[in-house]
């Protein structure tokens, strides 16, 4: 479900070979960077969630072109993590590009990208914990285009009809198992969200865990906070409480709650997108509880990416201080609902969107998921041992996981 683009786990250019094709080749664009921007002919690869975010790129790309005497073609693409590692292994990269979160790394690690946002004029612009993301080695790579937060969505009616009002909101880990157990009946789950590090992996941090240490030099997986965050877990489980959305005959939590199997989930402001198929859906959206560690989230985001060395990085980087700018992210937020990604435009969102006000607070303490090179691999393992963690040994698979991501950081730094 398309819904789900922007939070899911995504795969790292491993399918197909992609990686080691890429490793054969030099980094994209010509050896001469720069050049002018009258005239030039960009092609801008983005991942799309719908017509209307296609329609709203293609627009502004237009705009940007007519006031700069270029052209900016958008291509929607059908796969692409697929598409953009076969631009980049062809030696014919797009100009300009999607580039998510969990794939940055990777790139940046390659040499694949120009560092164009560490001396653009606005980097201070952005929240830190999306500059964060998008660094590599001290330095500001690409400028996020949006993002997104997780957070509690309750279904109102659900919650009115166990008796509960806001004063029963649940900040920390007791109130939302009291909560949780109120709305769980026969047919309906107090709880529920994805049996996957980019939904676990917030407990493990509002235990004040983490997946690396402060300098990133060292793998923190198997510590006795990210311990407390999956035992967590595993007690709503077992007190019945929490159903993972398989449990609950659907793909994903957001399609559990528009059915009404359960009652809150942990999602994103995608999450809006539900009322086109379930037109009686009422929901709100608050922040999650914190746990022993304090509040915590993560935070999701793609940046807008240029090929290194390229010869249309003068245009690029044009075409990129426009689609950044606090009116044309505005615009975007009107036409596809995404959260703008300077702080002084999202303040702007809160107050035009207030029923997503809470996301858009949550980014002041997120942080992003662990996403160094080669980590995709280890956790798309880990996320199959959460599957079963109602009768596993947390401690068990925590202790794989420290084993299998710290071999995966000693080959990134090597």
């Amino acid at each position: 479900m398309k819904l789900r683009r922007g939070a899911r786990w995504g795969a790292v250019l491993v399918a197909g070979g992609l990686l080691a094709s890429l490793a054969a080749c030099s980094s994209g664009g010509s050896d001469t960077a720069g050049g002018d921007v009258s005239g030039q002919k960009l092609t801008v690869l983005i991942g799309s969630s719908g017509d209307a975010e296609t329609k709203a790129v293609t627009d502004a790309a237009k705009s940007w072109g007519t006031a700069n005497k270029a052209t900016a073609k958008v291509v929607a693409a059908n796969d692409l993590t697929q598409q953009l590692g076969q631009g980049f292994a062809g030696g014919n990269p797009p100009d300009l590009f999607y580039m998510g979160w969990d794939q940055f790394q990777t790139y940046a690690s390659k040499q694949y990208l120009e560092p164009y946002a560490d001396k653009a004029g606005n980097k201070d612009a952005f929240y830190p914990s999306l500059t964060s993301a998008f660094s590599y080695k001290d330095k500001f790579y690409c400028q996020p285009k949006d993002f997104s937060t997780l957070g509690l969505i309750i279904n109102t009616e659900k919650w009115g009809a166990a008796g509960l009002t806001d004063a029963d909101l649940p900040t920390d880990w007791a109130g939302l198992e009291t909560v949780a157990k109120k709305l769980t009946t026969a047919d309906t789950a107090g709880l529920s969200f994805g049996a996957e590090y980019a939904r676990i992996g917030t407990f493990m941090n509002q235990a004040g865990g983490s997946m690396l240490s402060k300098d990133g030099k060292k793998v923190t997986a198997d510590s006795a906070e990210n311990l407390a965050g999956l035992t967590e877990v595993k007690k709503l489980l077992s007190d019945g409480v929490l159903k993972f959305p398989a449990d609950l005959d659907s793909g994903w939590s957001g399609e559990a709650l528009g059915k009404g199997k359960a009652a809150m989930v942990i999602e994103g402001p995608w999450i809006s997108g539900l009322k086109t198929d379930y037109l009686n859906l009422k929901y709100k959206a608050v922040e999650l509880p914190a746990g022993p560690g304090g509040q915590s989230t993560f935070t999701f985001s793609n940046c807008w990416g240029i090929p290194a060395q390229s010869k249309t990085t003068a245009a690029a980087e044009s075409l990129v201080k426009f689609l950044t700018s606090d009116e044309q992210q505005l615009k975007f937020s009107d036409a596809f609902g995404v959260i703008p990604s300077t702080e002084s435009a999202a303040k702007v969102y809160s107050t035009t969107y207030p029923q997503n006000e809470s996301f858009v607070k949550s980014n002041d303490y997120a942080v992003s998921p662990v996403a160094f090179a080669g980590a995709s691999t280890v956790i798309g393992d880990f996320n199959s041992q959460l599957q079963g963690l109602s009768t596993a040994d947390p401690k068990a698979i925590l202790g794989t996981l420290q084993t299998n991501l710290q071999a995966a950081l000693d080959a990134a730094n090597k």
